[in-house]
């Protein structure tokens, strides 16, 4: 069965979470489950070893950024096919993760069905939107709300979005495996990129932007 199904590669930094979505996948007769990873470091490391035909990944997890880790798979392997599993369902954030080479994006609160029918989209290499998250997007692209936001990088991104969930410093530091100091001057970075002077407009700039 392996050598003809769908090889999957799933990223989740909870346990119990990915043994419930192997327990799914896994009924289905073309999809295999073939590793696990619980972060970003050990996800990229089984991506090399065993060349998946699609990463299904969370991008909010311990250290490394999610989306560091597309952009690492992506610059290995160009034609990665990489599915975004995720409960945020913010149109900035999956924008972001397509813009880097993710294949897909699925909310968590969607069906089993959904995900079922992703995988499928995206290893036969079409990009795949879950409704809601489709909808957030063109309604940011209708509003030209995250035009300034584009100017952030991947990991400008996850830092002001680490910040504006109320993250200290040093624990976004630890998160990103970073020194103080470094994410003290992305701070200073992505203000002066978004143009503004203070947190709060960062945090209301990230409400317009239902990043929260």
């Amino acid at each position: 069965m392996i050598g003809t199904a769908i090889r999957v590669l799933l990223i989740d930094d909870h346990a119990i979470v990915r043994a419930g979505f192997r327990r799914l996948l896994e009924q289905q007769l073309d999809i295999c489950v073939i590793a696990e990873a619980a972060d970003a470091e050990q996800a990229y490391s089984l991506f090399v070893e065993h060349e998946p035909d699609v990463v299904v990944m969370d991008v909010s997890m311990p250290g490394v950024s999610g989306l560091e880790i597309i952009r690492r798979m992506i610059g290995r392997k160009a034609s990665a096919r990489i599915l975004v599993f995720s409960m945020h369902e913010d149109g900035p954030l999956a924008e972001r993760a397509i813009q880097l080479g993710a294949r897909g994006y699925v909310t968590k609160s969607e069906s089993p069905e959904t995900l079922v029918t992703a995988i499928g989209d995206v290893a036969a290499g079409k990009l795949y939107l879950s409704p809601e998250i489709a909808k957030s997007i063109a309604l940011l692209k209708l509003t030209g709300g995250a035009n300034r936001v584009k100017q952030l990088n991947a990991r400008e991104f996850e830092i002001f979005r680490l910040l504006v969930a109320g993250r200290p410093v040093a624990d976004i530091a630890q998160m990103l495996n970073l020194s103080r100091k470094t994410v003290a001057n992305y701070h200073t970075l992505v203000k002066q990129k978004l143009g503004i002077t203070s947190d709060i407009g960062l945090v209301l700039l990230a409400v317009r932007l239902n990043l929260l």
